[in-house]
């Protein structure tokens, strides 16, 4: 991997943990319980609670998305970066990109 490669795969993986961060927090805002005695009705309460369990599904993705971007940044200097865990081939740029935590090639992934 070159290291214009590099830098802007790191680039994208900054990008990418500034843009994920306030969803987070947005996420986490919106999925906080609504108290039983607030009058918002049968209904709503019961769509509510299914709202909430996909924002805490989607919560729970984009903190693991920022665990790995988090991880891929603080490895991105390392030599070994880019190369793939399971087969030890280069990992190619394109995946990295739309990627940048992926840990292996497509082949190994699949």
């Amino acid at each position: 991997m070159t290291e214009v490669e590099r830098d802007t795969i790191r680039r994208k993986i900054v990008q990418e943990i500034e843009r994920l961060k306030p969803e987070i927090e947005r996420l986490k805002e919106i999925t906080k319980p609504v108290a039983p005695d607030d009058a918002i009705g049968r209904i709503s309460r019961m769509d509510n609670i299914v709202n909430n369990s996909v924002n805490k599904a989607a919560l729970g993705k984009a903190v693991s998305r920022l665990a790995g971007l988090e991880y891929a940044l603080a490895q991105c200097g390392n030599p070994d970066f880019g190369t793939c865990i399971e087969c030890g081939a280069a990992i190619p740029t394109a995946r990295l990109l739309a990627m940048p935590e992926s840990a292996m090639c497509v082949a190994c992934a699949e």
